[in-house]
């Protein structure tokens, strides 16, 4: 339009050329905006009781216009002149114009003398001016306003329906289909849109103008054919037309932005206490678990065997490896979700949530503390149990072996002993016996050392309560009343021969010779041959060396024993020369020892074969332990590099959550990548416990090159986890708070300095003192009884101490513009209007079918009998929602 033009409206306003063309091209449009505009401007010159029937004619003296802005603005113009004269009626136009002017509307060539003079296209241009400062400019939709925000209200409201797609103000509304799917939009029950068909265009039109008439209040702008028969209908008519559409619903509107406002706290509350359930229901499950885990591991029961044993050991590697790491997350996940949820709380100005009695998180913490300490006690004991097992084998084994090494040498002795043979022995016989009594008291002596370690192996199998004590008591038992038996008769033969000594002569010195030398060399061989036998459990080379430097010692006496073999050979040899050269009759063996050179002899290769036996185990032995050695450096070289490398990382992570730079999101970035690193590493932790597993099968107890053991490793390990996870929750809440209250990088930035500074021990939380001096800095001035209300909202569970959440949760409570409870409440009084309540079945209406169950169940408690039946009046509603304490 070349006559006229406004300053804010040129955006979406054709270019004035278009203007000019479109007019002189198609008459039909003059025609559609003749129409259109006297119709938009009756409706509201009816406000005032009057209207216009010829657009160019009506406005020319002036009045009328300037009646038509004042109702449109609601303000008062400068007095008309009353006169019939041209100069009163420019003077009247020009005051409307200037007016026009004064909203910030700038009027090219559009002047008094022509709306005067009756100039259609200057009347159109300026009544087209008029319409769009004051119907169209003011729209605004999602940060679009003017044309584009009507534009973009038209699709949003028509999106649903089918056969409409609003691309622009002229053919995308000939059909007709869009007027009918704005008004079956907000009053459905006016159009039954199913019926319509896109085929019948004229039918739709006047279905929809003849509604908007009768029901919405909207005069008929436009006709049917008019914009049927027009190949491009009138851009501005149909945007005047739309415009009064706009206006009719835009009370609608805003009762749909109340109720999204309510739907918006409902969606919370539902959230929220579905998170409370999730929290009651991990936290039940881990504290069963706890319950059915801790008794287990309380339990000392001991084995019998240490096969039994190995597979408990087996059963508790089972649960460390499978059973506690999900068990870990769950705990690790369930102060995450106590956290979070009391952040939402918070942002909401809901009170602080509390679980159910025993279900805190330092109920969890102390069970699972619990825990901890019932599975350290029972993996020492396991170790425990494990080495009396071992000890308790090697010492059945040693009794057996000693026993049976007794029982063999005793077997027949008191038969001997009992013998009548001196009652009828000659004197040679009977000398010849008491020497053989006084090399058997000999040998006897000598096994007395045998007995005595039978019976301290037996207590020792006792006192380590040995599950077959009872056999082993009956041997040893029966041991001993045999010996003391053998005593007792050795002593009494003594005496029988000792009577008849006097009756007897010389005895053969050299098988008496012969026999005091043979039996203990005897006793030293078969000594010999036991200490070779006997088996050795050693857990160190120190060990295994002072084995093995004792059996090179041994090795050094052989020379010198069988230089005595061959002496006691050669007194039997000389024996038998004698008895060759004399004819001596020798009925019989040696009358003193039943040792024979076969049997020295016999024995002696028996030695000579067990010692290279013997330096075969201990040299595989010293291999083992060389091998457990090694074992023992690979876990330390790994353990002393992992356990510093955990306590720094802690501190690292420490001095984080207290010194944190750059915005929340740098910091959240930073701790994620921190904790990616952090899970990177679990491949060396789980080769130090592959490693460890293997100083346990192989029986290793003690390690000298490293303090850590895998349990340091270990609950390092889930500490370490444990903070990452903590810290990134901490600063996840506190993006969260940031976002909700509107707190900008600086004031977070001021609140961290400030916290930093009154945390005078850095540990991440001020003790009550420091938030009193804290809170002292920043300008309160408070009583006692103020700092308690204070502590109250920082520390609701009175632990003592204030959290950097809590702290910025508190600041921003103070400062922090957010969607309060007055707000929810005058959404309320939106939706209740005039009538001060609100009816169930009105949110029903007003509410999606699921949020209004959830806010009629809440709710359906205060419709008590003071109220309107049925209903809720302002206080019932908002105890329903808040509580009475809340507003």
């Amino acid at each position: 339009m070349d006559h006229y033009d406004s300053q804010q409206t040129n955006d979406y306003m054709q270019p004035e050329e278009d203007w000019d063309r479109d007019l002189l091209l198609d008459p039909a449009w003059e025609k559609q905006q003749r129409k259109t505009f006297t119709a938009w401007c009756n409706s509201h010159l009816r406000k005032a009781g009057t209207q216009i029937e010829n657009i160019e004619e009506d406005f020319r003296d002036g009045l009328k216009l300037m009646l038509l802005l004042e109702v449109i603005s609601g303000e008062r113009l400068a007095k008309p002149e009353r006169g019939k004269m041209r100069v009163h009626k420019i003077s009247n136009v020009n005051k409307a114009l200037d007016f026009i002017a004064s909203k910030g509307v700038k009027l090219v060539s559009i002047g008094a003398e022509e709306i005067v003079d009756g100039n259609v296209k200057m009347t159109l241009g300026m009544i087209w001016t008029i319409i769009l400062r004051f119907a169209i400019q003011d729209i605004s939709v999602e940060e679009t306003s003017a044309k584009e925000g009507l534009l973009l209200w038209c699709q949003r409201k028509t999106a649903p329906y089918k056969n409409v797609n609003i691309q622009n103000f002229h053919i995308s509304w000939k059909d007709g289909l869009g007027f009918c799917a704005l008004i079956h939009r907000h009053r459905p029950e006016l159009i039954d849109y199913g019926k319509l068909r896109k085929d019948d265009p004229l039918t739709n039109l006047n279905t929809a103008f003849d509604v908007a008439e009768k029901y919405l209040d909207i005069p008929k702008m436009l006709d049917a054919e008019d914009i049927v028969g027009t190949a491009r209908p009138d851009e501005k008519a149909i945007m005047t037309y739309v415009s009064s559409f706009y206006h009719a619903f835009s009370g609608a509107q805003k009762a749909e932005t109340a109720a999204n406002r309510i739907c918006k706290v409902l969606a919370v509350n539902q959230e929220n206490e579905q998170l409370m359930e999730e929290y009651e229901k991990l936290a039940s499950d881990l504290l069963e678990w706890i319950r059915r885990t801790v008794p287990w591991l309380e339990n000392r029961t001991p084995e019998n065997t240490m096969q039994a044993m190995q597979q408990k050991l087996e059963d508790f590697r089972d649960y460390r490896r499978l059973h506690k790491p999900p068990k870990v997350q769950e705990k690790c996940q369930l102060e995450i979700n106590f956290n979070t949820l009391q952040t939402k709380l918070r942002l909401s100005n809901r009170p602080a949530f509390m679980p159910s009695e025993g279900k805190m998180v330092s109920d969890i913490n102390n069970a699972w503390g619990g825990l901890e300490q019932a599975e350290k006690g029972y993996e020492e004991w396991q170790l425990n149990e494990i080495r009396r097992l071992e000890r308790l084998d090697h010492l059945a084994e040693k009794f057996r072996q000693k026993a049976s090494i007794h029982e063999s040498w005793t077997d027949g002795k008191e038969t001997m002993l009992q013998q009548k043979d001196y009652e009828i022995a000659t004197l040679s016989e009977i000398k010849a016996l008491l020497k053989k009594h006084e090399a058997f008291e000999s040998d006897l002596a000598a096994h007395q050392d045998r007995v005595e370690q039978i019976a301290a192996i037996a207590q020792e199998l006792n006192e380590l309560d040995y599950y077959n004590s009872p056999s082993v008591n009956a041997r040893c038992q029966k041991i001993c009343d045999q010996w003391d038996n053998l005593g007792a008769l050795t002593q009494k033969r003594r005496e029988a021969l000792e009577r008849t000594e006097k009756l007897l002569e010389t005895i053969d010195q050299l098988y008496l010779e012969y026999a005091k030398r043979a039996a203990p060399f005897n006793n030293w061989m078969e000594g010999a041959m036991e200490d070779l036998q006997d088996t050795f459990i050693v857990h160190t080379i120190e060990e295994i060396q002072g084995l093995t430097t004792a059996h090179e010692q041994f090795k050094a006496t052989l020379p010198d024993a069988d230089k005595e073999r061959q002496a006691i050979l050669g007194i039997h040899n000389e024996v038998t020369k004698i008895v060759q050269t004399y004819h001596v009759n020798m009925a019989g063996t040696n009358p003193y020892t039943t040792i024979t050179p076969q049997e020295i002899n016999g024995k002696w290769d028996h030695v000579r074969q067990l010692v290279p036996r013997r330096d075969q185990a201990l040299m595989e032995e010293h291999t083992r332990q060389q091998q457990n050695e090694r074992l023992r450096k690979q876990f330390a070289t790994q353990a002393n590099i992992i356990g510093p490398w955990i306590q720094t990382k802690m501190e690292e992570i420490g001095r984080i959550s207290i010194e944190m730079h750059g915005t929340l999101e740098d910091q959240l970035n930073h701790l994620r990548q921190y904790e990616k690193s952090i899970v990177n590493y679990k491949p060396k932790i789980d080769q130090l416990e592959g490693d460890h597993q293997q100083i346990q099968e192989a029986l290793i107890f003690d390690n000298k090159h490293t303090n850590y053991t895998m349990e340091h490793i270990r609950v390092g390990w889930e500490q370490l986890l444990t903070t990452i996870a903590r810290t990134t929750n901490e600063v996840e809440n506190q993006i969260l708070t940031r976002d909700a209250k509107g707190i900008s990088q600086e004031q977070m930035n001021e609140f961290r300095a400030s916290f930093n500074h009154f945390d005078r021990k850095k540990t991440g939380m001020m003790d009550t003192d420091d938030f009193r001096a804290c809170l002292i800095s920043m300008g309160y001035n408070m009583g006692e009884a103020e700092f308690a209300r204070i502590m109250s909202i920082v520390d609701p569970n009175r632990i003592g101490v204030v959290t950097f959440q809590a702290f910025i949760d508190f600041m921003s409570r103070e400062t922090a513009d957010t969607d309060t409870a007055d707000q929810v409440m005058a959404s309320f009084k939106i939706l209740a209007g005039d009538k001060n309540y609100i009816t169930l079945d009105e949110l029903r209406r007003e509410l999606p079918p699921d949020q209004a169950e959830y806010c009629i169940a809440r709710m359906a408690p205060y419709t008590g009998p003071d109220a309107v039946p049925g209903a809720l009046d302002y206080m019932s509603f908002s105890t329903a929602l808040y509580g009475e304490s809340d507003l």
